[in-house]
Formats: C-alpha cells, structure tokens, sequence
C-alpha cells in the first residue's frame, strides 16, 4: 500500500478545506493513511507532515506499522494529550483552523479536545475527507478484496453440506465462521446471518437457535476480511421440495440482480442502478417488498461509502467496489436476497464474487 501517497493527496487537500490541521480519529481512516492496525490511535495532519499518537499499549506495533508519520506514544489519555501537544507546537501562531472528523468523534470527546487546545486554535468538523479518497481504490487495494471474496466465497460449500432440516441455524453460522478461519480470514465482516422459513423474510436476521424447517427458503449472508479489506455475499436456497411461488420470487430477485449489475459503469449515477433492480421487481409485482438500498461500497469497512439507493446522485467511478443485493421480504412467510460484490471497472464492470445463482432446492 501506497501511505506516502495517500498521505499527500489529502495535505494538498488541507487548504481547500481551509485546514491548518485535521485530526484523524477513525481507525480505518487511521489505517488507510498510515497502515495503523490496532485499536488506539490518532493521526494529526499539516500541509507539511503528519504525527501518529497512540498508548504504550502499540509502542512495538506502532514502529512495526506506521508509515509517514512520527510516532509518539502517550502516557495519558489520547485526545487531552494530543490537544495539549498541539498547543505547545502552535504556540505563538496565528489563529489554527483542525479539523475533526466529526461522524466519528463523540461531543464530550470534541469538547475535551477544543479544553486542551490554546485559545487561538478552533476546530471545525470536516467529515468524508478520507472517505471521499477511500472511494475509489488503488490495485494493492482491489487485490486484497479479490483474496477476500475468494476465501469468502469458498464458505458457502461448508453451508450447504450442513443446511438440512433440524439443524440450527447458529450451528450453520458456527461452522462457516470456523471455516473462514481455517482458510486464513483475520475475522468476519460482520455476525453472520443465516435466517431460515420465516425469519428469512428479515433483511438482518442473524443466526439463531430457530432450526431450519422442513421447507422455505435460507438466507446467508456472510463475509470474511482478509489483510484488513472485506468481502459481503448472499445466497439464498430453498429447503425441501421447491414450489412454483418460491421459483417465480427467486428468479425475480435473481432478474434485478442481473439488471442493477447490468447497470454499473463508470459516469452512470448510483440511482440509475438502484432504479433498475427495483424497476424489474415492479414488472415482477414484488418492488413493495424490496424494502432496503440495492447496494454499497465495501472496501476496509464492510458498509462504507457509496451507497447504491435512491436519490443517490452521484456517479460511479472506475475502481470503486460495491455490492448488488435487491432483495423480496414477504412478512410471516420467507425471503429471498442475492449479493454480489461488483468492481467498477473502465468499460463497465466485474463481478468478483464466484458461484452459480441460479434456484436450488437441497
């Protein structure tokens, strides 16, 4: 990963803002800069240089890992003493303008930073600075997801040898979580969800102790992150004997799918995709039942900017990474979502995520 790079593109970012400094408070943005993997920490950037704070807790990992910043470890609590820092350095300046990332830092936390800041310094929330960098994703980045959705998608296999009737469904999640494991993941991106007969008709029903009925549909949803970048995928299988209904619902969902993919390019806005998914559920007579956004970026976060939905204007890029999941919710019966994880790509796009989509019945 390029910090270096990434560092000197949000510097010269600084001034547009009217910055003299921003704060970088949220890990994954503290990681996307610097290459930060722990749990404490903060990164104080200028037009010039950056500063990396942490606890004793990270001394041997913070040499270990940051790149581009000076790395100083604190003996007392972070934002006070960073503040108190700052001031000593600004001492005798002019008024100073930091920036805080204000979606990520609590008021309590911004208020104990501005008390220990000297009089001349004020801070001015400045959220989606590295987001909006974080966007858009260089090769090293796109390789990393590529491994993810590659270890995440073989777990499915691990599923469907278990998914029978009777059988938990946090047994299923157990099992596919221990999987990922063994084939390498650092964690999961999110708690599993497996969601059988009824509660598959909830768009987050996370693994439970409900067994898996003799029929209706399964919904699993799960993904692995692997060298810090995550990876999202849904299938959804029938148990038992599968009916007309079940068929008719799934290959709707399938045929959004296929239409909001078909959608993505590059300079295409992220509504237009959102409508194509729902337009086809509207010829379907299902669109009423497609009841959350189409998709989102997925990258060091496993939601993260953008979101594929509507009134969403703004438009695709090449090396953006987002998911394409419609989905049909019938309260009280079952159902059914599709998730693929799609790069943006110069003529159009890729789809990473492996394996047949098509209706099974187990």
């Amino acid at each position: 990963m390029d910090y270096l790079a990434r560092q000197r593109r949000l510097q010269a970012s600084l001034s547009e803002r009217r910055l003299d400094a921003l704060l970088v408070t949220h890990l994954p943005n503290i990681r996307y800069l610097c290459g930060f993997t722990g749990s404490a920490g903060a990164l104080w950037v200028t037009p010039a240089k950056c500063a990396f704070f942490s606890d004793s807790r990270y001394t041997e990992q913070a040499h270990a890992e940051v790149q581009g910043a000076k790395i100083t470890i604190l003996r007392k609590a972070l934002l006070p003493s960073i503040g108190e820092w700052a001031a000593r350095k600004l001492r005798g300046k002019t008024l100073t303008i930091v920036g805080v990332e204000g979606e990520h830092l609590s008021l309590a936390a911004s208020r104990r930073l501005s008390r220990s800041l000297s009089g001349k310094c004020r801070i001015r929330e400045s959220s989606g600075l590295v987001e909006q960098a974080r966007l858009v994703k260089d090769a090293d980045e796109i390789q990393a997801i590529r491994e993810a959705v590659q270890v995440g998608g073989g777990l499915f296999d691990r599923a469907l040898a278990m998914l029978r009737p009777g059988v938990p469904e946090l047994e299923i999640a157990s099992a596919l979580e221990s999987a990922a494991r063994k084939a390498g993941a650092e964690a999961m991106s999110f708690e599993t969800i497996v969601a059988a007969g009824a509660r598959s008709a909830l768009p987050h029903g996370r693994a439970s102790q409900a067994l898996i009925p003799p029929s209706g549909f399964v919904v699993c949803d799960f993904g692995v992150i692997l060298h810090g970048y995550c990876s999202d995928r849904t299938r959804t299988v029938w148990v038992g004997q599968g009916t007309a209904e079940a068929r008719r619902v799934y290959t709707a969902v399938l045929e959004a799918q296929l239409a909001a993919i078909a959608a993505v390019r590059p300079g295409i806005a992220l509504e237009k995709v959102d409508r194509a998914a729902r337009n086809m559920l509207k010829k379907k007579g299902l669109d009423e039942y497609f009841t959350h956004s189409t998709g989102h970026g997925v990258g060091l976060e496993v939601h993260e900017a953008p979101r594929v939905a509507q009134g969403q204007k703004d438009l695709l890029q090449a090396g953006m990474v987002i998911t394409i999941e419609p989905g049909v919710y019938l309260s009280g019966q079952w159902g059914v979502r599709i998730e693929d994880m799609v790069l943006v790509t110069e003529k159009g796009c890729e789809v990473l995520s492996p394996g047949n989509k098509e209706f099974k019945a187990i």
